[in-house]
């Protein structure tokens, strides 16, 4: 690595008994000196906006081929809405978190550092299985105690119900996972269908305890309001891991690397840094990308300036309309960021002295801040590690670092038997209260696929546009991202091949 790991980024927070709530947490992700630039007159072949995995694969593609590149970013770390804090050497991860060999880009970037083979990084979330589940459908009843295969069976079932619009599991409405949009009758019957709406067609269908637990699943997977949170969304998740019940689980909540997030995106940022041309800007908040015809100037927040053939911008949709564009954004761009997406789902991590719950499952939905959590692993003190997430449904929305007393009384609601003293630590990053994010990962609301899909990948005269918010394939997830660096990356490689032989010509 460039420079030593270990160093405190200002985002996220933990408490420990001890020391209280504190915010910052340690990464491998924060980069430092928070900049290397060549002279203020430097003009770049490309400037990169926002340094989660698109902007970072990107930025690798491009200074490994050749260009002049810089990178922007507003945080002090790598990573954007995927990181995760080392703690005594172990990583909890703040955001995008499970990897599969079925999501090509990301395997491939496993496999390209050495992190596969003898090497391996990729471990099991929960290692040794789920054996138990607790649910609580019923505020003043009794919680119900289930065998992981009785779990398993009623999830199964309803989600199967959820998801049979056309009596094969969905598979006549996206045929092509990657290609979700080729069938335009069923993109115009179901993009403008919401969960809400979904789950009022199956209400018959259900038995209270199938419909109990698909709601508590769903409400942490969109994070968003059953009215807000398309339908769509979840048919192409559902075809992305081929229409499988074992896989939809599998492909997105076990795999895990042992390095990190950030322990990947190091070794893309690495490399990149390592060719000797990429340039970077941390701590720089963007506040203008004006497109000249022939050169772009971007302004930061400080009013420190740089200067581009292109630009590459990743920030996320929530937020990319807070940046000022001139030309503006196109109509269609600016409308989907003002609009937004429906996620804003809490991720809370918790260590605790009882190793009895390192294969625990358990739900406390609908009442409970803190809606489902499961074993995430053995911290290096031997304690359990979980990781919970809550809904953002009214009434029970978390705000972790705003009462910490809350917080720990949502973890008690969901361990049994489980006293504040047993509680050794509480790791989270708030994202929707984060002002680079304003959401956690993408999911779209009705209608938003169709209307807003292709004008958000589309480029707009000397800046291109690339996130996993508008991937095609694993959308919302870490593949995503990559897949969408990997695009934006070969696009402006070509732009650029052509205007210099234009030039020459």
């Amino acid at each position: 690595m460039v420079n030593p790991p270990g160093h405190t980024s200002r985002d996220g927070h933990q408490w420990t008994p001890k020391a209280g709530l504190v915010a910052g947490l340690p990464t491998l992700g924060t980069i430092k000196p928070q900049s290397k630039l060549r002279s203020a007159d430097t003009i770049y072949d490309v400037a990169i906006i926002g340094g989660g995995y698109t902007g970072l694969t990107a930025s690798r593609d491009l200074a490994t081929s050749g260009h002049k590149t810089l990178l922007i970013e507003a945080r002090d770390r790598i990573g954007g809405r995927s990181w995760s804090s080392n703690i005594d050497g172990y990583p909890f991860e703040m955001g995008g978190t499970w990897v599969h060999w079925t999501q090509p880009f990301i395997w491939r970037e496993l496999f390209r550092y050495n992190l596969l083979g003898e090497n391996l990084e990729v471990s099991m979330s929960h290692e040794g299985g789920i054996n138990k589940c607790i649910v609580r459908p019923f505020k003043d009843r009794p919680a119900i105690f289930l065998e992981k295969e009785q779990e398993d069976k009623i999830s199964e079932s309803a989600i199967k119900k959820l998801v049979d619009v056309d009596g094969q599991l969905g598979r006549t409405v996206i045929p092509l996972p990657h290609d979700a949009l080729r069938n335009k009758e069923a993109v115009a019957i179901f993009d403008k269908m919401s969960l809400g709406d979904r789950l009022s067609e199956i209400e018959h269908e259900l038995s209270p305890l199938e419909r109990n637990m698909v709601e508590g699943f769903l409400s942490i997977t969109c994070g968003g309001q059953w009215h807000d949170s398309s339908f769509f969304e979840l048919l192409r998740w559902w075809a992305l891991s081929n229409w499988d019940y074992k896989g939809f689980m599998e492909m997105g909540l076990t795999y895990k690397l042992r390095c990190g997030q950030s322990g990947l995106q190091r070794c893309i940022f690495d490399e990149a840094v390592m060719s000797n041309n990429l340039d970077y800007s941390f701590s720089t908040p963007v506040a203008t990308i004006h497109d000249q015809q022939n050169l772009v100037e971007i302004t930061g927040r400080n009013g420190e300036k740089f200067r581009a053939r292109s630009v590459i911008c990743t920030v996320p949709l929530n937020v990319l309309h807070t940046i000022q564009f001139s030309p503006e954004l196109l109509p269609l761009k600016k409308q989907a960021s003002v609009e937004g997406h429906a996620n804003h789902v809490v991720k809370c991590h918790v260590e605790v002295a009882k190793p009895s719950l390192r294969s625990l499952g358990t739900f406390n939905y609908p009442y409970g801040k803190l809606t489902y959590a499961f074993g995430d692993g053995t911290t290096p003190s031997g304690n359990t590690h979980l990781v919970a997430f809550g809904s953002s449904l009214p009434g029970v929305h978390l705000q972790p670092e705003e009462n910490v007393q809350e917080t720990l009384d949502a973890w008690k609601g969901l361990l049994p038997d489980t006293k504040e003293e047993d509680i050794k630590r509480v790791v989270f990053h708030n994202w929707h209260k984060d002002e680079f994010a304003q959401g956690a990962w993408e999911w779209f609301k009705p209608n938003q696929v169709s209307k807003y899909l292709d004008a958000l990948r589309e480029r707009q005269g000397n800046v291109w546009f690339g996130s996993a918010d508008w991937a095609q394939g694993w959308r919302g997830f870490l593949d995503g991202g990559i897949e969408d660096g990997q695009r934006v990356a070969k696009e402006v490689a070509d732009h650029l091949k052509t205007r210099e032989i234009k030039v020459k010509l």
